[in-house]
């Protein structure tokens, strides 16, 4: 399984790395643009990833956005929705139009609130389907 993990902080971006090292090859993005930048390279390569779990609150472009650009990218390769990357929406924000927004307008598969608890992430991996 190819995975992005895309945290500005970099203690969270370590931590979920570590966490997610033992499922699949691990890259890192500190902000949106990274992010988009990321996601279309593996894209090109042929090389698409399975996993992006993603912060929400970022510089440079957040994670709503970062998100919408993915998907964009996806449907202009012509990719199912059935075969597009799990994207795991991460935040401290305890706002449920912000969870509404991941969810309903961008497509993201799931939402893990900060801090991160390791049962938590490990249950929604399970959830969809990218872990036994």
């Amino acid at each position: 399984m190819r995975i992005l993990i895309v945290e500005d902080e970099f203690t969270s971006r370590k931590l979920l790395t570590a966490l997610l090292s033992d499922f699949g090859e691990c890259d890192t993005a500190s902000d949106g643009v990274e992010c988009v930048d990321a996601f279309r390279k593996a894209v090109d390569e042929g090389r698409p990833y399975d996993l992006v779990c993603m912060d929400i609150m970022m510089p440079n472009k957040d994670g709503h956005q970062a998100l919408k650009d993915i998907r964009a990218m996806e449907q202009e390769a012509g990719v199912s929705a059935a075969n597009e990357a799990k994207v795991i929406m991460i935040t401290a924000l305890n706002d449920p139009k912000t969870v509404v927004r991941a969810y309903y307008k961008g497509g993201a598969a799931a939402y893990l609130p900060k801090p991160i608890e390791v049962e938590s992430l490990y249950a929604i991996l399970r959830n969809l389907a990218l872990i036994d």
